[in-house]
C-alpha cells in the first residue's frame, strides 16, 4: 500500500509520476506537492543568494546575484513538467479532460484557476482516468 504522508506525494511527484498524465490525484497530494515546491524554492534561493554574497557578487556596484538566478531557473525547470503531470491528475480527479491545465498558463489568471483546481472535491466514484485515489473518504 502506497504512503499517504505529505513528503511521499511529493517525493513520488518528482520520481515515479515525474511524466504521468493518465492517473488521478487527490487534494492532499496537490497541497503537499506545492508545500514542499514552495520549500524547496526557498531553499534554492537562500542557498544562491548566500553564494552571492559570499562571493561578494551583490553587495556593491549593482551586480546581478548570478548564482541564485542559476539556481532558481534550474529548480523551476526541473521540476515545471512534474508541476503540469500533478495539475493534469488533479483535474482527472475532478472528471474533467487534462488539456484545461493549460489555463494555469494565462497571465494574471494561472494561479486563479491552479487554486480552484486544488480546491475542488474529488469525484465521487471511478470514472474514465482511474479508480478513487487511495486515502479519500467522503
Amino acid at each position: 500500500m502506497e504512503s499517504t504522508s505529505l513528503w511521499s506525494y511529493f517525493w513520488r511527484g518528482v520520481t515515479t509520476n515525474y511524466v504521468n498524465f493518465s492517473d488521478r490525484a487527490r487534494r492532499k497530494e496537490f497541497w503537499a506537492f506545492c508545500l514542499f515546491w514552495t520549500i524547496g524554492l526557498v531553499v534554492a534561493i537562500g542557498v544562491g543568494l548566500s553564494a552571492d554574497l559570499s562571493r561578494g557578487d551583490v553587495e556593491g556596484g549593482g551586480d546581478e546575484p548570478v548564482v541564485m538566478f542559476g539556481l532558481l531557473g534550474l529548480y523551476v525547470l526541473l521540476t515545471l513538467l512534474p508541476w503540469v503531470a500533478l495539475v493534469v491528475r488533479r483535474l482527472h480527479d475532478l472528471g474533467l479532460t487534462g488539456w484545461l491545465a493549460i489555463l494555469c498558463f494565462v497571465p494574471y489568471l494561472g494561479w486563479l484557476a491552479t487554486l480552484v483546481f486544488g480546491l475542488i472535491p474529488t469525484q465521487a466514484g471511478d470514472n474514465k482516468w482511474g479508480p478513487v485515489p487511495t486515502g479519500v473518504r467522503f
